[in-house]
């Protein structure tokens, strides 16, 4: 199964690297970030999609639906993160939810989160 290329989109994105930086940009597959990462950093997950399904013939499109969310130190940085992903997508994708801002409470962070759909040709 392919997926979308969130990383590959972001980490040429130069308004996003600069809040993330490189090498490694982070921005990590859900549950891969590793313990006590530099922050501000951001994850996504895959939380549903389906093949472009057609009466003929084998689909040649998928579509993906990804939650993003920024963590930060600060509620103002998650959200200068979470609008360069956005602006960094929005040619190749959609914003389809903002899922709001909390605050961990054992950890202290911020969460800026947000669903894109995306879809990828096979």
């Amino acid at each position: 199964m392919s997926t979308a290329p969130i990383f590959v989109v972001c980490s040429n994105s130069p308004e996003v690297t600069a809040l993330l930086g490189t090498n490694p940009t982070r921005l990590f597959p859900f549950g891969q970030a590793p313990q006590d990462v530099v922050k501000p950093y951001a994850v996504w997950q895959l939380i549903g999609g389906s093949p472009e399904n057609y009466l003929a013939g084998r689909p040649d499109t998928d579509a993906f639906t990804l939650q993003v969310d920024v963590y930060a130190d600060s509620g103002s940085t998650a959200s200068a993160v979470g609008d360069a992903i956005r602006y960094a997508i929005e040619l190749d994708a959609y914003t389809t939810n903002y899922n709001g801002d909390d605050r961990d409470k054992e950890t202290g962070n911020y969460r800026h989160s947000f669903d894109i759909d995306w879809l990828v040709t096979r």
